[in-house]
């Protein structure tokens, strides 16, 4: 008899650690053997610190204008302000998997930085190596600022496949805009679990709206104590999460940005803005021109868009 599948089974209280993988960074052979095993892949430290903290100061300074952050600490500090927060309705937040009004988060994604860090080099370099090909950058960055307002629920266990589509060969990098240890949750991914493809989904809170169903041998949960330059990539098919924050008095900022060859098909949700703005309202103010509609460059082959993907469907273990 077959056991029922579960959407949001109980994280085990303890999780395993993430392989580092930075001595396979030149070898894109062990790379993609490693992902083909593991269905991540982890970097401690691949990028430098600064460009990593100077967004998250800029982060910050957008939560500003709300009050959100704690008086007393410098423009690095992450401390909530509770009494600022409970002044926010729900209705008033912009959505459960941000974290922040609409009007913050706009600000954000107006950031020039905030679109330049996903172009670093070391990121393409490891792009390039990881598929052997030329890359695109999905210009669709996602911001994440994970506070305790009672309308933010964590990440439920998910892939990334239904949301975005296009190609399976699509790797979704998390980075941290700051340490993130295990206490402040971060992201966790189920080892091993691309290997069953595309799973069913039912509808739940968090982001994206939508969770996997998991079957009870599925609980390999491995996660760190990130740091600020740590990056996690995994392949659209593997099943991730976010653990909830034991620091309630402390925003959680990341970032969201997915990578692909640029030879295979793309889906047109992944070339606009994650937000109700434009791209032109988004660069208004900008100091350079060379990321602006720099995917127009390249003639990308399109792909359609698949409601049956989100379709809630049971799962057979």
């Amino acid at each position: 008899m077959n056991e029922a599948p579960t959407a949001m089974p109980k994280m085990p209280d303890k999780m395993g650690s993430f392989v580092d993988s930075t001595p396979l960074l030149h070898d894109g052979d062990a790379l993609r053997s490693r992902a083909t095993a593991d269905g991540y892949l982890f970097f401690k430290s691949l990028l430098p610190r600064e460009p990593v903290l100077e967004l998250r100061r800029q982060m910050l300074a957008a939560m500003d204008e709300v009050g959100w952050r704690g008086a007393g600490q410098d423009s690095l500090g992450g401390r909530l302000d509770f009494d600022a927060m409970s002044k926010v309705t729900d209705a008033e937040m912009h959505r459960t998997d941000i974290g922040v009004p609409a009007s913050v988060y706009h600000d954000v994604q107006r950031l020039e930085a905030f679109h330049r860090l996903p172009h670093h080099p070391k990121l393409l370099q490891l792009y390039c190596t990881l598929f052997g090909r030329e890359v695109l950058v999905h210009p669709r960055h996602i911001g994440r600022m994970i506070t305790s307002h009672p309308a933010i629920s964590p990440t439920p266990p998910h892939q990334d496949f239904p949301l975005i589509q296009g190609t399976g060969n699509t790797w979704t990098c998390w980075m941290p805009m700051g340490d993130c240890p295990r206490a402040m949750g971060g992201l966790a991914v189920l080892r091993g679990s691309h290997r069953s493809g595309y799973l069913p989904i039912q509808p739940a809170k968090g982001a994206g709206g939508i969770a996997v169903q998991l079957c009870p041998g599925e609980i390999e949960w491995l996660t760190t104590d990130y740091v600020a330059g740590d990056v996690l990539t995994f392949t659209s098919y593997t099943v991730h999460r976010g653990v909830k924050s034991q620091l309630r008095e402390q925003v959680r900022l990341s970032l969201d940005v997915r990578y692909q060859p640029i030879d295979e098909v793309v889906e047109g949700g992944s070339l606009r803005p994650h937000c109700e703005l434009t791209w032109e309202e988004i660069y208004a103010g900008w100091k350079s021109e060379d990321l602006k509609y720099y995917w127009r460059e390249s003639p990308l082959k399109m792909s359609e868009w698949d409601t049956s993907l989100l379709q809630p469907k049971r799962r057979i273990c």
